[in-house]
């Protein structure tokens, strides 16, 4: 019997032979393509072995529902999010399980604006799947499926509009990229090459044949640190498999983390470019102070990426992102972008004059803590309302779980759509106050 596969707002992931079938990806497909207007759809793989077989099936799918295909092969995340507008697609699916191990695979799906599509839209996707019957094309309304003749250069251009290329190309910069077998390599080498930098590449095959376990923690990018502090490497720029978070390594093999991404960014952007910038409610309070000292408003949105560039859609936003190591740059599109970080970092270090590893330092220190609570369902409303009374010296939003702030750190407590747990997190100057922080939210969101 068939396990059923873990579908979120913005698509659906499994491992295939134990949640994932030909009749479940075939199905969701057409919940997703039945809810676009007319036109075609742009398909793309982040290099797993099995992403060939599934693409043949989506591809086949989207065809017999009387539409066409345009197949970009291997991309990244963020170039389906440029090639769909491009191409003037009404909509795209990414064959990805972005940082998930190597017997999963998924799929991400992707509105003709290039963004990831709203928890709306996922939710009518969602309810299709489970009760919409298909309306398949007669035989002679079938549609067909033409590759994409050129699937990088429109995205590397679009992210070098918005740096000044030639002072970091006189740089020469030396740097490490770490694809890990994804699809971060096929923009990101030829990119970084265009700013002039001396590439070492890891894992540059987009095979799905992960060097290490996907997620670029730094636990899992040890072997990549090593080998930058082994070397006069300036930077180490590290991908999750679909290339829309970035993770980066300093001069001296430190892990700086994926954390800094965004905030690293801001400084460079905000020099630049004034205005609004939206976060997610558990992204770091580094942000918040980078966007003071530029006297720009920041905003925090729901957490996940298409609640993030909805609010920065909603207040004209000029770059926002996720704590996860996904910056996102208007200018390029409105969705996690790797190489809009890798580009933003290397000017900063030019214009700074600085390596990255004394620019981290000079931003404001916080330390991150994540939990796992086990919870059903029906104990969420008595846990949470534990939780408020205890913590009634905090301000408190609620709407996506509950966010208590104060002055110096905060606490986040949410429901997972995909799980019954709740992720407790919190953020303060020590990683010992954010631990017991963590802990003392656990006990009272249990009872104890």
């Amino acid at each position: 019997m068939m396990q059923q596969p873990i579908i979120s707002v913005s698509g659906l992931r499994g491992v295939l032979g134990q949640s994932l079938s030909p009749e479940t990806i075939s199905r969701y497909v057409a919940a997703f393509v039945e809810q676009l207007p007319d036109g075609t759809i742009l398909i793309s793989r982040d290099g797993r072995p099995s992403g060939t077989a599934l693409g043949e099936i989506i591809k086949g799918t989207i065809n017999l529902l009387g539409r066409d295909v345009i197949d970009a092969g291997v991309a990244a995340t963020p170039t389906v999010g440029v090639l769909v507008r491009q191409y003037r697609c009404m909509g795209a699916i990414q064959i990805s399980a972005s940082h998930n191990p190597s017997e999963y695979n998924g799929m991400k799906l992707m509105g003709a604006d290039g963004r990831v599509i709203s928890a709306e839209k996922g939710i009518q996707v969602k309810e299709a799947y489970q009760g919409q019957q298909v309306t398949w094309a007669p035989w002679d309304e079938i549609g067909v499926t033409t590759p994409c003749e050129d699937a990088i250069s429109g995205h590397i251009e679009k992210v070098l509009a918005t740096i000044d290329p030639e002072p970091i190309r006189k740089k020469k910069y030396q740097v490490v990229l770490d694809s890990n077998g994804g699809a971060g390599s096929i923009v990101g080498v030829k990119l970084l090459e265009a700013l002039g930098c001396e590439v070492e590449l890891f894992g540059g095959t987009p095979n799905g044949q992960f060097l290490h376990s996907p997620e670029p923690t730094e636990e899992n990018l040890r072997t990549i640190a090593a080998r930058a502090s082994d070397t006069k490497v300036q930077i180490a720029f590290c991908q999750d498999p679909d290339a829309d978070r970035l993770a980066v390594i300093d001069e001296k093999g430190r892990y700086i983390g994926e954390e800094y991404t965004v905030a690293l960014c801001l400084q460079n952007v905000l020099a630049k470019r004034k205005g609004p910038v939206v976060i997610n409610g558990a992204t770091s309070r580094m942000n918040e102070e980078v966007a003071a000292k530029f006297k720009c408003p920041i905003f925090r949105s729901a957490v996940g990426e298409a609640n993030v560039t909805q609010e920065m859609m909603f207040r004209d936003a000029v770059f926002g992102g996720e704590g996860n190591g996904g910056p996102i740059d208007p200018k390029v599109g409105y969705i996690r972008d790797s190489f809009v970080g890798m580009a933003n970092i290397l000017e900063l270090m030019t214009k700074k004059k600085k390596p990255i590893g004394v620019l981290a330092d000079a931003l404001p220190r916080y330390e991150i803590v994540k939990h796992k609570v086990e919870m059903n369902p029906d104990q969420l409303d008595s846990g949470f309302d534990r939780l408020k009374d205890q913590l009634k010296d905090a301000e408190v939003q609620e709407g996506d779980g509950l966010r208590f702030t104060w002055k110096d750190r905060w606490l986040i407590a949410r429901a997972s759509n995909t799980e019954p747990i709740v992720r407790v997190i919190a953020e303060s100057k020590s990683a010992e106050e954010s631990e017991e922080m963590c802990i003392s939210a656990t006990r009272t969101l249990r009872g104890i």
